[in-house]
């Protein structure tokens, strides 16, 4: 049979080097051939949002397609993966998640692990919702299992054992994840050290302000975060919550704030500062501060205030 011969049925206005040719060439990978022409089309830079929706690509081929490029030296990342989009999901077809089910292995342990986890089947509409995690934020495999377990362990410490929570949950908390781009075991492992340290803290003010059977409202807990900032151990704080009571009868936080507030601006932050420089003279209280009145540097504090600027972040 005689060979066929084609030849383009018009002239195209963007041009493709030898060089870059032969490099896609090379890779055999159709998508990433295929979003480089859209690169090329839309000027050179592209969202893989838009990139999925109008090369009718999942967000996660759109990405793996990208990596493919950057392996070859024809895509940096700078302009490529935008930080995680603050509207909903995308709505995926039902087809979509049963072709990537039984065409992506690792989607597909990441299916049958959160299974177990969870202790059921998952809904069509969970599925979904999962898939969009993996898909449409990126998480990787391993993050994504971590992030269900702690969503699953939190969720049984506040409702008992054997309770899950809800997907929409689990969607609220990696949406958490990918805007802090933790997006590795270890990162991962490093964040969940943090919360729990800030649990830990949380809990002695708890302690110290007698509060019982409740969580610190958003409200208390940026009070909790400013004393830290201001260099305040358990010790000052307890001794602000005790001259609170004396004073109004009840936990009042914005007095209680007013007294802590007060300290501080006298460069008082120690219970034993506060107890002698309290009572002193303005020109007293300096001279007693070594002429200033900065906050005296403890490791405590200073890890305090060092997690704090971690979980503002």
């Amino acid at each position: 049979m005689e060979d066929a011969k084609y030849t383009l049925a018009r002239r195209m206005g963007i041009s493709l080097s030898a060089e870059d040719t032969d490099k896609l060439l090379s890779c055999a990978d159709g998508s990433a051939a295929l979003l480089y022409l859209y690169i090329l089309r839309n000027g050179g830079e592209f969202s893989a949002l838009n990139a999925a929706r109008d090369l009718k690509h999942t967000e996660r081929e759109i990405r793996d397609a990208a990596e493919r490029l950057r392996d070859l030296g024809l895509l940096n990342r700078v302009g490529e993966m935008q930080p995680v989009p603050p509207d909903e999901l995308p709505e995926y077809a039902a087809e979509d998640i049963v072709r990537r089910s039984a065409s992506d292995q690792e989607f597909k342990a990441v299916v049958t692990e959160t299974q177990r986890i969870m202790g059921r089947m998952l809904s069509v509409p969970e599925l979904k919702t999962l898939f969009g995690i993996y898909d449409y934020l990126g998480l990787p495999a391993e993050v994504i299992l971590t992030l269900i377990n702690h969503c699953v362990e939190e969720h049984q410490e506040k409702h008992g054992p054997g309770r899950v929570p809800t997907m929409r949950r689990i969607e609220k908390e990696a949406y958490v994840w990918a805007n802090r781009e933790i997006l590795t075991l270890e990162s991962a492992e490093a964040y969940l050290r943090e919360l729990r340290e800030k649990k830990h803290i949380l809990s002695q003010v708890k302690d110290v302000l007698q509060i019982r059977g409740r969580d610190l409202s958003s409200t208390e807990k940026k009070y909790v975060e400013s004393w830290l900032e201001m260099g305040f151990g358990m010790d000052a704080v307890s001794l602000a919550y005790d001259k609170t009571v004396v004073k109004t009868g009840k936990l009042a936080w914005s007095y209680m704030n007013s007294i802590l507030e007060s300290w501080h601006n006298k460069g008082l932050h120690t219970v034993e500062e506060i107890e002698k420089g309290d009572l002193l003279p303005a020109a007293q209280r300096k001279t007693a501060n070594g002429g200033c009145s900065s906050v005296p540097q403890r490791s405590e504090f200073e890890r305090m205030k060092k997690m704090l600027e971690n979980w503002k972040k």
